[in-house]
C-alpha cells in the first residue's frame, strides 16, 4: 500500500475522491463502587450522579459545540453530509439528562443530510457471546431510532467496529444494505481502503473501510506535539487527501473527539470547520453518508475476515476487550446468566443485563502496556484492571441472586426433581 503522505502532493490533478464521514456517539452507564459488602442487600449498580454529571460535562465540551458546528456546515454547504451512530446508552441518557442535545441531533438529521447507522442497543459484546442477544439489540437499536428521529437505519456498525465474515453473513440476513469495518492489512491484503469492497456474503455486502491514518491523525494525534506532521492544518490535510487513488475516504472517528478527546483551546473545532470549508470551496467535492456511497459506487472485489477484526488498539483485534483471563471470565459469567434474565420477564433484570454487556466495562480491565494501556487507563474510572473486574463481578454475583432458581434446582428442593434422560 502507498504512503498517502509522500504520494498524495505528486499528482494534483486527480479528480476529488469523495468524503464518507462517520462519528460514533456513546456514553455507557458507569457503576457506583459497589463492593463484596453490597451483594445480596443493594442492587443499585450503576452511579446515576456521575453518569448525568458526566453527559452535562461532555454535552459542554462537545456535543453542543459539535452539533453546532455540523449545523452550521450542513446549512453553509448542499454538498456537505455526515453520518452518525447513537448507542442506546446514549439515547437513554439525552432523555433523561439532556434532552436539549437529542433534539440538536434531531435537527441535523431534519436537514436530509445526516444518515444515523444501526449498532447493537448497548453499544454491547453481544455479537462475541450470543448470537440470539445481538439480534435481539440491533433490533431495539433500530426501534429507538425510528422513536427518536423518525429514521430507518440501512446500514450496521458493529460495536468498536468489531467485524468478521460470520457477523456480515448475518447482518445481510438482517436486511441491512452495507457494513463499516477497520481498514486493517489483515483485511485488505495490500490493497488500499479507498473503495467500496464486497463482503465474503452471499449476496456481497457492501462493505466501507475506514482509513486509519487519516482518521487518526485527527482523533489521536491532532495535539500531539511528538508528532512530525503537527501542527495539523485544514491545507495540510487536504493536500494529503488531493494525492489519493479511489473512490471514497472514510473518515470514521468518535464524536468526542471535538472538545473531549481534543480540548476546545487545540483548535480542533476551528481546524475541522476550516477544512470542510475549504475542501468544498471546489465544485467537484462532495461528502458522501454510507448509504449514498454505497448506492452511487461501484464494487471492488471480495474481502473476507475468518477472524474478528475492530477499531482499538494496535493490534485491532479483540484484545482491548477479550485479551485476558478477567476479561473472558466476566463475559462468560455475564451470559451464562441470558437465559435466566429472558425467562424471568422482568424488565428491571433484562435492562440491568443488557448495561453490563457494554464494552467499555470489559475495555477498563485490560492488562496492557505501553500506549494501548495508557489509552485504557485515560478513559478507565478505576485505579487498575483488576479493580475493575472485582467491582464487574460483584454486580454480576448479585444480578444472579435476584433471578429465578433454574427449573431443575425448583424441582430438587420441592422434592419432584424430574428423571434424567439417562434414566
Amino acid at each position: 500500500m502507498s504512503n498517502p503522505r509522500t504520494s498524495r502532493a505528486k499528482m494534483p490533478h486527480r479528480a476529488m475522491i469523495p468524503v464518507c464521514l462517520y462519528f460514533q456517539v456513546h456514553q455507557p452507564y458507569r457503576l457506583r463502587r459497589y463492593n463484596y459488602f453490597d451483594v445480596g442487600r443493594e442492587h443499585r449498580y450503576f452511579d446515576a450522579a456521575q453518569n448525568g454529571e458526566l453527559l452535562q460535562r461532555v454535552g459542554e465540551r462537545c456535543y453542543a459545540p459539535a452539533t453546532s458546528m455540523i449545523q452550521r456546515l450542513l446549512e453553509r454547504h448542499p454538498r456537505f453530509a455526515v453520518s452518525f451512530s447513537l448507542s442506546g446508552c446514549l439515547l437513554q441518557q439525552l432523555r433523561d439528562y439532556a434532552p436539549e442535545l437529542r433534539d440538536a441531533f434531531a435537527r441535523l438529521v431534519a436537514t436530509g443530510r445526516v444518515e444515523f447507522l444501526a449498532e447493537t442497543s448497548h453499544h454491547s459484546l453481544a455479537w462475541l457471546a450470543s448470537t440470539d442477544e445481538f439480534v435481539d439489540q440491533v433490533n431495539l437499536h433500530r426501534r429507538r431510532i425510528a422513536e427518536d428521529f423518525g429514521a430507518e437505519p440501512r446500514v450496521f456498525r458493529n460495536t468498536e467496529l468489531i467485524y468478521s465474515d460470520a457477523l456480515a453473513a448475518l447482518i445481510e440476513r438482517m436486511g441491512f444494505r452495507g457494513v463499516l469495518a477497520d481498514g486493517v492489512e489483515p483485511l485488505l491484503g495490500g490493497r488500499a481502503p479507498h473503495h467500496l469492497y464486497r463482503a465474503a456474503t452471499p449476496d456481497a455486502l457492501a462493505l466501507l473501510l475506514r482509513d486509519y491514518r487519516l482518521s487518526d491523525d485527527i482523533a489521536f494525534r491532532f495535539t500531539d506535539r511528538a508528532w512530525a506532521e503537527w501542527p495539523l492544518t485544514p491545507e495540510k490535510y487536504e493536500r494529503w487527501i488531493a494525492g489519493l487513488d479511489g473512490e471514497i475516504l472514510s473518515l470514521f472517528m468518535d464524536l468526542e473527539t471535538f472538545g473531549e478527546h481534543q480540548p476546545a483551546e487545540s483548535g480542533i473545532f476551528e481546524f475541522f470547520e476550516a477544512w470542510v470549508d475549504r475542501r468544498l470551496r471546489n465544485p467537484r467535492a462532495v461528502f458522501l453518508t454510507p448509504s449514498q456511497a454505497i448506492e452511487a459506487l461501484p464494487r471492488r472485489e471480495v474481502l473476507s475476515a475468518s477472524r474478528p477484526i475492530s477499531w482499538a488498539d494496535e493490534a485491532r483485534d479483540l484484545s482491548a476487550w477479550q485479551g485476558n483471563d478477567l476479561q473472558r471470565d466476566a463475559l462468560s459469567k455475564l451470559f451464562a446468566l441470558e437465559t435466566r434474565v429472558k425467562s424471568s420477564a422482568s424488565e428491571e433484570l433484562l435492562r440491568d443485563f443488557r448495561r453490563l454487556s457494554t464494552s467499555d466495562h470489559f475495555y477498563y480491565m485490560a492488562t496492557k502496556s505501553q500506549a494501548d494501556g495508557d489509552v485504557h487507563a485515560y478513559f478507565s474510572p478505576y485505579d487498575s484492571p483488576y479493580e475493575a473486574y472485582i467491582a464487574y463481578m460483584h454486580v454480576v454475583s448479585d444480578l444472579e441472586r435476584r433471578l429465578p432458581r433454574p427449573a431443575r434446582a425448583r424441582a430438587s428442593l420441592s422434592g419432584t426433581q424430574r428423571p434424567s434422560p439417562r434414566a
